[in-house]
């Protein structure tokens, strides 16, 4: 079994944790009182993360293509992209006219983007989205 169905299934049997607040942005606090069971691990009280819940070393952090993920801003790092182990996501400080530019580029390199667009720049559409 490859390290990517591994990652899968062992986040298909991982809870969710408890999240104080309800905000979007709120993450995960450790219960800390004195006599908090779900801190004391009992019986039938939600879970806390630990580290048997993380994914294999060697997977941490990529995409569920199996891709590593690369942040781009300009042409010259698309340059330093490898296609066959690398993804790219176009940040979202770019605009439009240069994400075409980019987008453009990736496709003749081949190089997969993550975060496509369909941008339309002064009347001309740019079809990079596939």
């Amino acid at each position: 079994m490859s390290s990517l169905t591994a990652r899968k299934a062992k986040k298909s049997r991982k809870p969710t944790f408890y999240v104080r607040g309800l905000l979007p942005n709120v993450k995960w606090r450790r219960r800390t009182g004195l006599r908090n069971k779900a801190r004391r691990h009992k019986k039938s009280r939600i879970a806390m993360p630990s580290p048997g819940y993380g994914s294999p070393a060697d997977v941490r952090g990529f995409h569920p293509s199996g891709m590593k993920e690369k942040v781009v801003y300009t042409e010259r790092e698309l340059m330093l992209v490898d296609p066959k182990t690398e993804a790219v996501k176009i940040a979202s400080a770019v605009g439009n006219f240069r994400r075409s530019v980019l987008q453009k580029k990736a496709e003749e390199m081949g190089i997969k983007i993550l975060n496509p667009k369909k941008i339309e720049i002064r009347g001309v559409k740019n079809v990079h989205n596939k």
